[in-house]
């Protein structure tokens, strides 16, 4: 037999999806893969079920169905202020996955450069690697996983192609400020890299903090490629609908990546989905108290087993310092917690280059009975192993 590509060595199979297949196999509560146990908005389930009913079952255009594109596009201009046309600045993908990958494709040429804040969600290395393209990883640091200026100025002095941000951050929570991404700005004008932004989680942002979105950062139009999704937003985690967001140059190479990466999204989510996006403002103002309350029950529970933890500025993870139950691995702690304990969450290591391995994941992306539920079980950890 042939031997397989070789890149496919370098990085391993989703710890998040395995992680998930481990859970389900002992019924233990799945806080790791960030998906929520409650239904979409109403407006849009009504709306599923009528698309179900009309002419959306056969391919739609390839970057996106135009209603879709338009009622994408005045989302996104009534939120950034930026004047998006569904033309020129919009190619739909089958979610911010693919959006990651069509991003990477369309910047890097192989062997070309590109910056990861570590810790990092896990696709941000293996799309590079697929791409062809070498990580340099840059490390946030705890408590507030901020950046060292000096050592991003290093790692631009490499003369990278581009540079990822996940903001707000999966895994950390963190939201980076405006002068943060200011700094990045600088430098990757400096450099002439493009800035690749992931931004799934830019509803759900904690007070007093703020999602500032890079693109409408003055100046960093012309060389952000903006990744998102609505996945998160409107609770369609199924649905896989993302798209690409850049200048008209980009996205017209970014739609060549993309139609022959997967062809196109599903024709009747996206004809549903208009219903969500032309949803009002009351319904994100909603969406940020929902997840506050979620967030301020999980962490109540957490902080009652003893344990320290991060508390997230934005998204809907927390990663739990689980030192003190003396584990030698987080991977040996992540499959002990889901067998003994009932509750499952991502090994740390799964996020970062530096041989972090005292930190597992948890999301709070649930109904208040399951979080409560998972908190009596972890409440066990008071008592050790």
């Amino acid at each position: 037999m042939p031997a397989t590509a070789s890149r496919l060595s370098v990085f391993t199979e989703s710890v998040i999806r395995g992680t998930t297949r481990l859970a389900n196999q002992h019924g233990a509560i799945n806080l790791a893969q960030g998906f929520p146990d409650f239904d979409p908005p109403e407006e849009l389930l009504a709306a599923l079920e009528q698309a179900t009913r009309g002419p959306h079952h056969q391919y739609a255009v390839t970057w996106g169905a135009p209603r879709f594109r338009e009622a994408l596009a005045r989302k996104i201009q009534r939120f950034t202020g930026l004047p998006i046309h569904p033309d020129a600045h919009l190619v739909v993908t089958c979610g911010s996955t693919e959006a990651m990958m069509v991003a990477m494709m369309t910047a890097c040429n192989p062997g070309d450069k590109v910056i990861i804040f570590s810790p990092f969600y896990e696709n941000y290395a293996a799309d590079a690697i697929l791409s062809g393209a070498v990580p340099i990883y840059v490390p946030l640091r705890p408590p507030g996983f901020g950046y060292d200026p000096a050592e991003l100025g290093r790692a631009f002095a490499q003369k990278p192609k581009a540079i990822v941000i996940c903001n707000p951050s999966n895994p950390t929570g963190k939201v980076f400020t405006r002068n943060e991404l200011l700094e990045i700005l600088r430098l990757a004008e400096q450099h002439d890299a493009f800035v690749i932004t992931d931004e799934p989680y830019e509803h759900i942002v904690f007070a007093p903090h703020e999602h500032v979105y890079f693109a409408a950062l003055p100046g960093a139009f012309e060389r952000t490629i903006t990744c998102n999704s609505l996945s998160k937003t409107y609770s369609i985690t199924g649905w896989r609908l993302g798209y690409v967001q850049a200048a008209p140059q980009v996205i017209a190479q970014a739609r060549k990546v993309h139609d022959f990466l997967t062809v196109g999204a599903a024709a009747p989510l996206q004809e549903a989905a208009v219903a969500g996006l032309e949803l009002p403002d009351s319904y994100y103002d909603g969406l940020r108290d929902l997840y506050t309350a979620k967030r301020d029950l999980f962490l109540g529970l957490l902080r009652q087993t003893g344990l320290s933890f991060t508390e997230p500025q934005g998204a809907y993870y927390v990663m739990l310092d689980i030192s003190p139950l003396g584990f030698a691995t987080d991977t040996e702690a992540s499959e002990w917690l889901i067998r003994e304990i009932g509750v499952a969450g991502v090994a740390g290591s799964s996020f970062f280059r530096e041989p972090v391995n005292h930190l597992i994941r948890f999301h709070f992306a649930k109904n208040a009975d399951t979080l409560l539920a998972a908190g009596e079980r972890l409440l066990r950890l008071r008592q050790g192993r």
